[in-house]
């Protein structure tokens, strides 16, 4: 996998304004799969393995914001597996966020800015 670098609030943040437009360019781009958190691990819902923290790259992300709901608040990432599977992860944030997905995250983020600070050691 190549080095995790955050770009922020989506590259194509122009042309992906709602999340059905965002997911359907991702989708072209080959991010297919859907993923859902457990407590063991990020699940394809397509293939059904099962991954680690370890094993995922979170190559982009889009929040969205509903402008009467906040239960409309929504946080797109655009994820890939070490076995290559590319695909997207959905979770709200703020009050409805969602414990599983954001813990999941957080654990993945941490470790790539572990690997970055040893890389820059070097």
């Amino acid at each position: 996998m190549e080095d995790w670098k955050p770009k922020g609030e989506g590259s194509d943040y122009d042309s992906m304004k709602t999340l059905a437009d965002c997911v359907s360019t991702l989708s072209q781009q080959g991010f297919k799969a859907q993923f859902k958190a457990h407590k063991n691990g990020l699940e394809s819902l397509d293939t059904h393995d099962i991954y680690q923290p370890e094993d995922v790259k979170i190559v982009d992300f889009y929040r969205f914001e509903g402008e009467s709901d906040p239960s409309d608040n929504v946080i797109l990432y655009a994820i890939e597996t070490a076995k290559g599977e590319k695909g997207t992860l959905t979770d709200a944030y703020g009050a409805y966020q969602e414990v599983k997905v954001s813990d999941f995250i957080r654990q993945v983020e941490e470790i790539h800015k572990h690997n970055a600070g040893e890389k820059h050691e070097e």
